[in-house]
């Protein structure tokens, strides 16, 4: 690489060549000229072929309209507006500049006053941004928490593999009446893979601090202990409180794929079969409506476990696009439990003088009793008879003949339309 002293000597040298010789032989002095300097061929060109006189460098004249002056100026007038913005400077520039004058704070040049009033807010904003990036403080730069969406695990349907008592499937059900406007009451439910067993907490508002509360009930309320949770994307469920919580008792945290049903097969088939089936689809809200819900679930939660036996999947075969499945024999929870291995003697124990003391007609007779409750709050009616208000003689001879009345869930009865006085079509005649 030559010097540019080097360089400005054979400019001189080759320029004079270049001016008087044919085309052919400037081709030869351009690239011999380029392969020296590694000039572009086109400014190699204008460098040979211009005039000397032309690439004397012409004296500068400061042009500038807004100096270090009008700078200066600037920045206690920015300073005294606190450092607004240069669209905000600008409009209250004028107030700003007579006030620091008329108060003795600043005297200015007439010409420095009329360029700064002059300056646009872009204009502000230009001179006064190295000013700002001085000033500003730097942020401290804070590492983002990892999402708990990305800590917890997620779990298929195909992951379980036949697990032991004791890892539940939780989800919400909204009893809404069809409408998600305003409060209305959750039920939290959840239900043993290997079991079936299933319990329901309602809750007046969905929160994660009330779903581990709920949680807690539900722990003491099951006969084996709690060994996994899976639950899908709520964000009432995936949150901090809600591992920490599972972090604390050891107990392991799943999740299932985001807009994947299959993957809580178990506990969809059961928002239907059971707490839809009891609970029926109406509106509750208040804390009257949770109690009634609270004391439903009592009774259903013993007589779903003990007195509702249901299928459970052996294995299935796929041929072609026919599949056909395998069932076990119909039980009841309980009588899952009681013939499970891993569950300990007590246990069982507990579980058969639970099943014998317990009368499925007088569970029956209160699930009736609390269906009316809830078909009385939900309607804003006291009016509503059935076999539920009965007592328990008159409800157990009432039995027989239940099914001549069509639908006995007062949860489920819709109540009697209006006659209609309207014709549908103008009268012919």
């Amino acid at each position: 690489m030559i010097s540019k002293n080097t360089k400005r000597e054979l400019i001189e040298v080759l320029r004079k060549r270049y001016r008087v010789s044919m085309k052919n032989e400037k081709t030869k002095i351009l690239d011999y000229f380029i392969s020296l300097t590694g000039f572009h061929r086109k400014h190699a060109v204008r460098v040979l072929g211009g005039n000397p006189a032309d690439q004397k460098s012409k004296q500068s004249f400061d042009r500038r309209i807004y100096n270090e002056a009008v700078g200066e100026a600037l920045v206690i007038v920015w300073e005294a507006g606190d450092r607004i913005c240069g669209k905000r400077l600008k409009a209250i520039l004028p107030t700003l500049v007579d006030s620091l004058e008329r108060h003795g704070h600043m005297k200015l040049d007439s010409e420095v006053r009329r360029r700064l009033l002059l300056a646009s807010a872009a204009t502000l904003d230009r001179l006064l941004r190295p000013i700002r990036n001085e000033a500003k403080p730097k942020r401290r730069r804070r590492r983002r928490p990892k999402k708990t969406s990305t800590i917890v695990r997620v779990r298929t349907f195909a992951d379980w593999n036949d697990p032991s008592p004791g890892y539940l499937e939780i989800d919400f059900v909204d009893h809404n009446g069809g409408s998600t406007a305003g409060a209305h009451i959750h039920s939290l439910v959840a239900v043993d893979i290997c079991s079936a067993w299933i319990e329901c907490i309602p809750l007046l508002a969905k929160s994660q601090e009330l779903v581990v509360e709920a949680l807690e009930v539900v722990s003491q309320q099951l006969p084996f202990p709690v060994l996994g949770i899976d639950s899908d994307n709520d964000s009432a469920f995936i949150n901090d409180t809600l591992w920490n919580y599972c972090e604390t008792h050891s107990i392991e945290f799943t999740r299932s794929r985001a807009y994947r049903k299959n993957d809580q097969a178990w506990i969809e088939q059961k928002n239907g079969a059971v707490i839809r089936r009891f609970a029926g689809h109406d509106r509750y809200s208040g804390v009257v409506a949770g109690q009634a819900l609270a004391h439903l679930y009592q009774a259903v939660r013993l007589y779903v476990n003990h007195f509702q036996p249901s299928f459970k999947l052996r294995e299935k075969e796929k041929n072609g696009s026919k599949v056909k499945r395998y069932y076990e024999k119909p039980l009841t929870p309980s009588e899952r439990l009681l013939r499970h291995s891993t569950v300990p003697g007590d246990v069982k124990k507990m579980l058969k003088l639970q099943s014998k003391s317990l009368d499925p007609i007088g569970l029956f007779h209160r699930i009736r009793d609390q269906q009316s409750a809830l078909a009385s709050i939900s309607r804003r009616e006291n009016n509503i008879t059935g076999p539920g208000q009965a007592n328990l003689k008159q409800f157990m001879k009432q039995l027989g003949n239940m099914w001549r009345q069509g639908e006995v869930r007062p949860t489920h009865r819709t109540p009697p339309k209006n006659a209609r006085y309207w014709r549908t079509r103008k009268d012919p005649f």
